[in-house]
């Protein structure tokens, strides 16, 4: 398959998928744009696994961004006041509102460990649990108790019903 076919047929799921990992469309957007560079450098020699090991490749390069993005803040927060501030946005409630739950699901999804993050979002974008185990490098037994379990804990700290979470 052509790269630009697999790019066109994935490309958007991936976004998705490390948009809500990450919390960031921009990031999302460099971390999916690295995943093709290296599927076009280095290509899985099982090609017919290539949607899972698009996501694999995804998330190790999202995880490695979060990890530098996180020790860059620890070092501008060190320096808070050399920072410059930017402009407000508008002052609509909808647009407050709307942005504190995005904020409060992002900190939820951050609670989560890489592997409980991963089942989570890569279950919401359709993957089988056999696709979800190979991906994350454990058991399709696990997966469906590595779903559960983060979904109880997105429950708790979005102080919803498990049920609601679902």
């Amino acid at each position: 398959m052509r790269l630009e076919d697999v790019f066109a047929r994935h490309h958007a799921e991936l976004y998705r998928y490390a948009a809500r990992f990450t919390g960031d469309a921009d990031l999302a957007e460099d971390v999916v744009q690295d995943a093709f560079v290296r599927l076009a450098e280095k290509p899985p020699r099982d090609g017919s696994q290539l949607r899972a090991w698009l996501f694999r490749v995804t998330t190790t390069i999202a995880i490695d961004a979060m990890r530098t993005t996180g020790r860059r803040l620890s070092l501008v927060e060190a320096k808070a006041d050399r920072i410059p501030v930017a402009r407000p946005p508008a002052d609509a409630l909808d647009l407050v509102e709307r942005e504190e739950l995005r904020a409060s699901v992002r900190a939820a999804l951050a609670t989560l460990n890489g592997k409980e993050r991963a089942v989570l979002l890569m279950r919401e974008e359709g993957f089988a649990h056999r696709e979800i185990a190979e991906a994350v490098g454990t058991t399709t037994g696990s997966v469906g108790t590595m779903f559960a379990r983060a979904l109880e804990k997105l429950a708790q700290r979005l102080d919803l019903d498990a049920e609601d979470a679902r």
